[in-house]
C-alpha cells in the first residue's frame, strides 16, 4: 500500500491537523490585516527580548516552526544568518516567495526539528521556537531538539500558552470567538502549558532559564506589551551550558 502525505506526518512529532489548519491560511502570512496580524504586532517585542539577550547582528540563527517566515525576516533584517524550519509546505512556500519582495536572505527547509537535530548538532548561536510548542503531539521533544541544535553556551527561545481559566478566556474565546483576532479552533487549550511544565521539559534538555517574560494585549488601545504578568502569553530565554 502506498504511504499518504497524512501516513508520512504521523511517523513525525507533528499533528496532520495542524499542518492542514495553518495549509489553508498559508496566504495570508504577510496580510498584515488578517488573522496573522497578532504575530505581525508583536514580532517587534520578541525581537527586542532575543536581541536585548542574545543579540542577532552577525549570528548564526534558526526559526523551529517558522511558519511563513515573519520572525525569520525580522531577524534576518537584524543581521542575523537566519535558518528556518517548518512542516508546512504551502507556508514555507510563501516564505520563500517573500524574500523575494524583500530581499531578505533566510534559508528555508521542510524538515522535522528531530531529523534536523541529529544532522545539525550544536550548529547555531542561538535558536528560536515561538508559539508552536502548544501545536505539536511532543513538545517535549521539540525542547530537547532545539537544546541539541545550540552551540554550548547559546541561547534558546520559546513562547507558548499557559494553561489557567484567565488564558482560556484570553486566548480562546476572547481572541477566536468574541474578538475574531484568531480563526476559531486556533488553539487547543489541553495542549497549552504551564511555565512549570515548560521549565521541566527545559531543564531535562540541559537548558537553564535564564528570563522569564509575559506579553500582555491591552484591548482598548489593541497593544501588546512585555510585562511580570505570564498568566496567558510568555516567553522563556534558556543558556545551554
Amino acid at each position: 500500500m502506498t504511504a499518504t502525505p497524512t501516513d508520512n506526518l504521523r511517523e513525525v512529532n507533528v499533528d496532520p491537523t495542524e499542518i492542514d489548519k495553518f495549509s489553508q491560511l498559508a496566504h495570508k502570512w504577510w496580510d498584515k490585516n488578517s488573522e496573522f496580524k497578532p504575530l505581525h504586532d508583536i514580532n517587534p517585542l520578541r525581537i527586542h527580548f532575543i536581541e536585548r539577550i542574545a543579540g542577532i547582528n552577525g549570528q548564526t540563527m534558526l526559526d523551529v516552526g517558522c511558519g511563513g517566515g515573519i520572525l525569520s525576516e525580522g531577524l534576518a533584517e537584524k543581521g542575523a544568518v537566519v535558518t528556518g524550519i517548518d512542516l508546512a509546505e504551502k507556508s514555507l512556500k510563501v516564505a520563500r516567495l517573500h524574500l523575494l519582495e524583500s530581499g531578505n536572505k533566510v534559508t528555508y527547509q521542510c524538515v522535522p526539528a528531530e531529523q534536523f537535530a541529529e544532522e545539525n548538532p550544536g550548529a547555531f548561536d542561538s535558536v528560536v521556537c515561538m508559539e508552536m510548542l502548544e501545536h505539536v503531539p511532543d513538545p517535549a521533544s521539540i525542547v530537547a531538539s532545539c537544546a541539541k541544535l545550540v552551540k554550548p553556551g547559546g541561547y534558546v527561545f520559546f513562547s507558548t500558552l499557559n494553561r489557567n481559566p484567565k488564558a482560556y478566556v484570553m486566548a480562546v474565546l476572547g481572541a477566536e470567538y468574541l474578538l475574531g483576532m484568531l480563526p476559531k479552533g486556533t488553539h487547543e487549550y489541553s495542549r497549552f502549558m504551564k511555565p512549570s511544565e515548560l521549565g521541566r521539559m527545559v531543564r531535562a534538555a540541559g537548558l537553564t532559564l535564564v528570563e522569564m517574560t509575559g506579553l500582555t494585549y491591552n484591548p482598548v488601545n489593541q497593544s501588546y506589551a512585555l510585562s511580570d504578568d505570564t498568566a496567558v502569553n510568555y516567553m522563556m530565554a534558556c543558556r545551554k551550558d
